[in-house]
């Protein structure tokens, strides 16, 4: 698993990668009430908004973290934000990509150095 900057998490699964929220992100929302999620098909470039969680405290976009195209996202979101909230590593994945290089992947954090980045 890598992890980025922006407290998200990455998991390679054969040529595609999911994508989520850390479980410091989680936290550091509060319950989250709402997630807009892109349509399967859209093609993104690293840096991209591509979605939208709504918390009790705040809205947060989150980022496309690499170029490539979203091919399936996580409709038990959209039924039960609070997902991101109880299963943020596992369950609340927010879409997959398929990547345009899989060598972006390895400008990311490990877990070791994403624990140290956060403190």
């Amino acid at each position: 698993m890598k992890f980025t900057e922006e407290h998200e998490w990455l998991r390679v699964e054969g040529d595609l990668v999911v994508v989520g929220i850390t479980e410091h992100a989680s936290e550091q929302l509060g319950d989250v009430v709402f997630v807009e999620l892109p349509e399967p098909g859209t093609q993104v470039a690293k840096g991209d908004e591509i979605c939208v969680i709504e918390s009790v405290k705040a809205a947060s976009d989150i980022s496309a973290p690499v170029d490539g195209e979203v091919v399936e996202v996580n409709d038990a979101l959209a039924d039960n934000p609070a997902l991101v909230n109880e299963d943020p590593l596992e369950g609340a994945w927010f879409f997959k990509m398929k990547l345009e290089d899989m060598d972006q992947l390895d400008a990311f954090m490990d877990e070791d150095e994403y624990k140290d980045f956060i403190g």
